[in-house]
C-alpha cells in the first residue's frame, strides 16, 4: 500500500507567524508554489496555512500592504493534515472532502515533516507509462477529487 512518505515533498518551505505576508508572497515565489505551513514562533509546529490567495484576500480586505500585516492575523488555522504514515488514498480522502489541495504532513508533535498536494497525486496516478493501481488512488478518485476541490463553497454570508 502506498503511504504518503513515498509522494510527499520533504524539502518543504516553512514561515514563522510573526513575519509578513510580504515574506510569504517572496517565498512563495522563490519556491514555485502557492500555500506554506506557518509554524509557531521559534519551533516547527505547525498552527496554519497561507495560500496565495489568502496574501491578496487580507490584503485587498485590510487594506494595508502586504508587509504591514502578520501571517498571524491571517493564516488559516483550520489545519487539515496527515502523518507520513497514513495511507495515501486517506490523504486523497481528506483533501476531497476538505476541498484542499496541498496538505502539510505532520509528525506525532505537528512538527512539519513534509507537504503532501494534489500534484504530487496527480503526477503518480498518470504514468508515462501504463501501471497497476492495486488498492492505490486511481484516476477516477483523482478526477473525483479534482472536481470536488474545485466546486464552488457556499458563501460565508448571503447579502440579496
Amino acid at each position: 500500500m502506498m503511504k504518503v512518505r513515498d509522494l510527499m515533498t520533504t524539502n518543504v518551505a516553512s514561515l514563522q507567524s510573526r513575519e509578513p505576508l510580504s515574506a510569504a508572497a517572496q517565498r512563495m515565489w522563490e519556491c514555485d508554489c502557492g500555500a506554506i505551513p506557518v509554524t509557531e514562533e521559534g519551533s516547527s509546529r505547525v498552527i496554519g496555512m497561507i495560500t496565495d490567495r489568502d496574501i491578496c484576500m487580507a490584503t485587498w480586505t485590510k487594506n494595508r500592504p502586504p508587509s504591514a500585516i502578520e501571517l498571524a492575523e491571517v493564516i488559516s488555522r483550520e489545519l487539515y493534515f496527515c502523518a507520513p504514515e497514513d495511507a495515501l488514498s486517506t490523504a486523497g480522502n481528506l483533501m476531497r472532502q476538505k476541498q484542499v489541495r496541498r496538505i502539510p504532513v505532520l509528525d506525532e508533535n505537528r512538527n512539519l515533516v513534509g507537504i503532501l498536494s494534489l500534484a504530487d497525486i496527480a503526477s503518480y496516478s498518470q504514468p508515462l507509462e501504463p501501471r497497476t493501481f492495486g488498492s492505490e488512488i486511481a484516476p477516477s478518485d483523482l478526477a473525483a477529487t479534482l472536481a470536488n476541490i474545485c466546486h464552488p463553497r457556499a458563501p460565508l454570508s448571503s447579502t440579496v
